[in-house]
C-alpha cells in the first residue's frame, strides 16, 4: 500500500498515536486482571502497537519524501540540445576512426563530418542498446550518456565533409538510381528521401550520404541486403527492404554516385565529381 503526501493530515497522525495509547493502555489493565499463579506469557516476536504506530506514520512521510525527490531527477536526466563546443572535447576518442574533424582517412569507416546531429544521436543509442551490432562501437557508446551524444551529433555537425571522387563509368547508371530509382523494380529514388544533393532529411531522420566512402555506402548497402537491420521500429527496416532489390552493379553504381556527390558553392547545386 502507498501513501500520497496530501492524504496524510497533522490530524490523522493524532488519531492514530491516541489509537495506540488506548490500546496500550487496554493492554496493561488486562495484564493487571490476571491471576499472580499464572504462567508468565510467551515473548510475542509481533511488534508492539507502538511500533506498529510509529512505522505507519513513518511509511507514509518515507513515501512523500520519494515522490518529491523522484520529479526533479527526472528532469534533470532530459538531455539539451548539443552542445558542440562540449562535443569537441569528446569527440577525441572518435578521432582515431572517424577522424578530429569528422572526415576519415580509412574508407572502412564512415564520415561524420556535416552528418545531423538527430542521426548521430539515434546511431549511438542504437549501438548502446545492442540494436546495431558493431563490436567497436557497441564499446565507445556504452559508457555515453544521452546528453554526450547530443554535443557529439552537434560538433560533428557543424564540420563539412570532404569530397570525394566518382567512378566516370558509374556515374550515369548511379545517377539514374539516385534520381529516378527503378519502377519496374520497385526501387525508388534515394533522392526522395536523402535530397537530390545528399544533404538527407533532418526532420525526418534520413542521414546525409554526401561525400560518404564508396566502400562503406557498398558494404552497408550489402549488409542490407543479407538482412541485417539497425532496430526494429518502422524507419530501420525501411533500407533493409530497398537493399534487397539492388544487385551488385546497383550497389556498386550508387556507392561511387554518392561518393561524389558534394557541396561546390562556385557551381551552384552539388554535382558528383569525376575524374
Amino acid at each position: 500500500m502507498s501513501f500520497r503526501s496530501a492524504g496524510f493530515r497533522p490530524a490523522a497522525l493524532g488519531g492514530m498515536i491516541a489509537l495506540v495509547f488506548a490500546l496500550s493502555a487496554s493492554a496493561v489493565v488486562a495484564q493487571d486482571a490476571k491471576p499472580a499463579t499464572s504462567a508468565p506469557a510467551a515473548t510475542s516476536t509481533a511488534p508492539s502497537p507502538t511500533a506498529n504506530g510509529q512505522q505507519a506514520a513513518a511509511t507514509p512521510t518515507a513515501a512523500a519524501s520519494a515522490a518529491q525527490t523522484a520529479a526533479p531527477a527526472e528532469v534533470a536526466a532530459v538531455a539539451k540540445p548539443g552542445d558542440a563546443t562540449a562535443g569537441q572535447g569528446k569527440a577525441a576518442a572518435c578521432g582515431a576512426c572517424h577522424g578530429m574533424d569528422g572526415n576519415s582517412s580509412d574508407a572502412q569507416y564512415p564520415k561524420l563530418a556535416g552528418q545531423h546531429e538527430a542521426y548521430i544521436v539515434r546511431q549511438l543509442t542504437h549501438f548502446k542498446a545492442g540494436q546495431r551490432q558493431n563490436p567497436i562501437m557497441m564499446g565507445m557508446a556504452a559508457p555515453l550518456s544521452e546528453q554526450d551524444m547530443h554535443d557529439l551529433g552537434a560538433y560533428f555537425s557543424t564540420k563539412q565533409s570532404l569530397p570525394g571522387v566518382a567512378d566516370a563509368a558509374l556515374v550515369q547508371q548511379g545517377e539514374t538510381l539516385f534520381r529516378q530509382g527503378d519502377l519496374e523494380r520497385g526501387i525508388p529514388a534515394c533522392m526522395a528521401c536523402h535530397s537530390i544533393d545528399g544533404r538527407g532529411n533532418p526532420g525526418a531522420a534520413y542521414p546525409q550520404l554526401t561525400s560518404q566512402h564508396a566502400q562503406y555506402i557498398e558494404k552497408t548497402l550489402k549488409s542490407w541486403r543479407d538482412g541485417t537491420t539497425w532496430g526494429d521500429d518502422a524507419q530501420a527496416k525501411i533500407m533493409p527492404a530497398i537493399a534487397k532489390k539492388l544487385d551488385d552493379k546497383d550497389i556498386a553504381a550508387l556507392s561511387s554516385y554518392v561518393e561524389g556527390l558534394h557541396v561546390n558553392d562556385a557551381a551552384g547545386p552539388n554535382k558528383p565529381a569525376t575524374p
